[in-house]
């Protein structure tokens, strides 16, 4: 098995272009969590000329949904959505 690539965010376009599909890559840093109701946050605050709450270039955005915690659990499980 090949060995991991290491990658610290930011994560520039120079970056990604170093990867193939199928490389196993591991992350540190900061990833942005978003799923569709940020992203019509975003749009509406673009469409009235308000700045975004965090500035996107260069990020890792990791797109999931959320489930309620557990009885006891501070949080719940987070999935990838497509």
């Amino acid at each position: 098995m090949a060995e991991s690539i290491r990658i610290t965010t930011p994560f520039t376009e120079e970056m990604s272009r170093k990867l193939k599909a199928g490389d196993s890559v591991l992350i540190t840093g900061t990833i942005i969590s978003a799923r569709d109701a940020a992203h019509k946050a975003m749009t509406e605050a673009l469409a009235k000329g308000e700045p975004l709450p965090v500035d996107w270039h260069d990020q890792i955005v990791y797109y999931l949904g959320p489930t309620p915690a557990k009885p006891g659990d501070p949080i719940g499980s987070a999935g990838p959505t497509t």
